[in-house]
């Protein structure tokens, strides 16, 4: 039997990257997927790969920051699969800048996607799953919520929020058979990390120079974590933080 077979997964910025490759290894394992990113045509894109494949999957126009939002698209996923068992809050934005730079603009817009984001789709994914008295929560932290860097003032924190939410999550919901975890990637091959190389002056080859494994991390990687934390396989694991980051964060 396929490892997720039969249950239903929500997955946030599924248009792009980690989440797109996440969404499709999801269906491979027999998830029906709802995609959901602020890029429509993106989350049709990748709808229409799970569907060509023989899977099911429903794209919807989703900004994370905005609560009413979320319960349009909590309520087309219960009125298209009845039940959500999986959420991965995954979408999420990056910004590298000294800490004198950063506008309170950019503060408050990154905070709104990668922290009220994350607590806007548990405050309304987490009671549907509490009904049902099963469910796992992904939410995806960084290695930037665990260990400080220059320039990573604004995002570090936005991901140690996510961290430290995941945990109090976990221990409020566990008697009510929902898990919630956190993924803590380090540089993985996306767009991100081409962004990162941008604004720190170094290559991606100098970047995975750093890594113990001498590698960047990719997309694939990210995914087979979550698929574990999603899957029964994790069935006692929650309020845990996992790392991907070939090593780097074991300095």
């Amino acid at each position: 039997m396929a490892r997720l077979e039969g249950k239903v997964a929500l997955i946030t910025g599924g248009g792009t990257g980690i989440g797109k490759k996440t969404a499709l290894r999801f269906s491979q394992e027999g998830a029906k997927v709802v995609v959901t990113d602020i890029n429509l045509d993106s989350a049709n894109q990748t709808a229409a790969e799970i569907k060509q494949a023989g899977g099911s999957a429903l794209a919807i126009a989703h900004d994370v920051s905005k609560e009413d939002q979320w319960q349009q698209v909590v309520s087309q996923a219960m009125e298209q699969y009845k039940k959500i068992d999986i959420l991965f809050n995954n979408a999420g934005i990056y910004i590298i800048k000294p800490l004198a730079d950063i506008t309170l603009d950019e503060w408050n817009r990154l905070m709104s996607i990668n922290v009220t984001g994350v607590f806007l789709g548990m405050k309304h994914v987490m009671p549907v799953m509490a009904k049902q008295q099963t469910g796992s929560v992904i939410n995806a932290s960084s290695v930037a919520g665990l260990i400080g860097a220059p320039g990573h003032v604004l995002y570090g924190a936005s991901k140690g929020a996510v961290r430290i939410m995941t945990k109090d999550a976990a221990i409020e919901y566990a008697a009510n058979g929902v898990r919630v975890n956190s993924i803590h990637p380090g540089y993985i091959e996306t767009g991100m990390v081409t962004y990162a190389a941008e604004a720190t002056k170094h290559s991606k080859a100098e970047l995975a120079q750093d890594v113990p494994t001498g590698r960047l991390g990719t997309v694939e990687d990210v995914a087979n974590m979550v698929l574990f934390l999603a899957s029964d396989e994790s069935s006692h694991v929650t309020g845990a933080e996992f790392v991907i980051d070939g090593g780097g964060t074991a300095r």
